[in-house]
């Protein structure tokens, strides 16, 4: 503001006017083009909300409008006619498609059906409906009835609870040792476990598969998928370490003379500080098994009842193509995590800010 009250005294009223006018329209020419980078980039979500509320015939018409509608109906002798926009010279008629024919068509109006039949030149297919808005909860609820949900929400939530606790008390412990202990070769191990996070998971497919079902026989169980957590988790390691080394020393040295072990300062001194970070790993954890579909899809397709959400609803989708319930499927897979992170947004922030992320 400074500098305007500045330049507002070195140049002529009219001058400045038009250097505030080009200010404003390179303004709105950004915000313009940025919300339209954001429509671009939201626009098949945006898509799969509007299909999940359609109805199965609206996917069919071609001239249907991208938002969910139905075309209007009115009753005629019995039955329901469709609307359609029927053009007479300059002017465009709402009417009701009674006599289809190849050449002429009879139509009657609803607004006005004492005047009787009209007959319309030309072919009814080359018609636009009228439609209306008009929003189905008919695909969510046939999904329910089709599919266990609440048995495959059950066992989501156990996996992301039992895995969660064991990846998160491993991962703090390993982290906790590369910021504050000079292990021998430590920073070499810990570039090591970076570096694995460089080996695509196609690589070490079979030999996990080999292992966890032809040495240790646990097809059809949890166990392949919830032990690996145990050992911790590289990324969530990374960014605890990444926390801790950012907490003074000077706390735990006060904690030490005090007599404080090392257990006691990191669960009395370190970790109250790192709440955020926790809740951070702990949500990345819990999207991860939400959307767990290629190790359940190994190990648990011959147990349906331990499946998770995200694999069910795979599976439904392969065996019902349909278009807008393949779409309300996704959405009910997409909406708790969305949900989630909405709710914990200003801790997930706050522990990417302070493990160092953004720095």
């Amino acid at each position: 503001m400074a500098f305007f009250r500045r330049l507002k005294r070195l140049l002529t009223p009219r001058t400045y006017l038009q250097l505030k006018r080009w200010e404003f329209l390179g303004t709105a020419l950004l915000n313009l083009l940025v919300f339209s980078f954001i429509f671009v980039y939201l626009f098949p979500t945006l898509y799969m909300l509007s299909a999940s509320f359609m109805e199965t015939a609206q996917l069919r018409d071609r001239n249907a409008p991208p938002y969910p509608a139905r075309q209007v109906r009115y009753d005629y002798d019995g039955k329901e006619r469709l609307v359609y926009q029927v053009p007479f010279g300059d002017e465009t008629r709402e009417l009701a498609l009674v006599n289809p024919g190849r050449t002429s068509s009879e139509f009657i109006d609803p607004n006005n059906p004492e005047a009787g039949l009209i007959t319309w030149e030309g072919s009814w297919r080359t018609l636009v409906g009228v439609y209306r808005f008009h929003a189905t909860l008919d695909n969510f609820a046939t999904i329910l009835d089709s599919l266990r949900i609440g048995e495959m929400v059950q066992n989501t939530a156990v996996m992301a609870l039992i895995s969660g606790i064991g990846v998160v008390v491993s991962s703090i412990i390993v982290a906790y040792g590369f910021a504050r202990f000079p292990l021998p070769g430590g920073n070499l191990l810990f570039y090591l476990m970076i570096a694995t996070l460089l080996i695509p998971e196609t690589i070490t497919l079979i030999p996990t598969y080999f292992l966890f079902v032809r040495v240790l026989d646990w097809n059809g169980t949890w166990l392949p998928i919830l032990l690996p957590f145990f050992f911790g988790n590289a990324v969530y390691i990374f960014l605890l370490r990444q926390n801790f080394k950012s907490i003074p020393k000077e706390l735990e040295e006060a904690a030490v003379i005090d007599g404080a072990g090392p257990l006691r300062t990191l669960f009395s001194v370190v970790l109250p500080q790192s709440w955020p970070v926790i809740i951070t790993v702990t949500l990345l954890h819990f999207f991860y098994i939400w959307n767990e579909t290629r190790q359940a899809s190994l190990y648990l397709s011959i147990r349906r009842d331990l499946a998770p959400i995200s694999f069910g609803i795979q599976n439904y989708q392969s065996l019902g193509p349909v278009q807008n319930q393949l779409q309300a499927s996704a959405l009910i897979v997409m909406a708790v995590p969305v949900i989630i992170l909405l709710i914990s947004q200003r801790y997930f922030m706050r522990g990417v800010i302070v493990t160092g992320t953004e720095k």
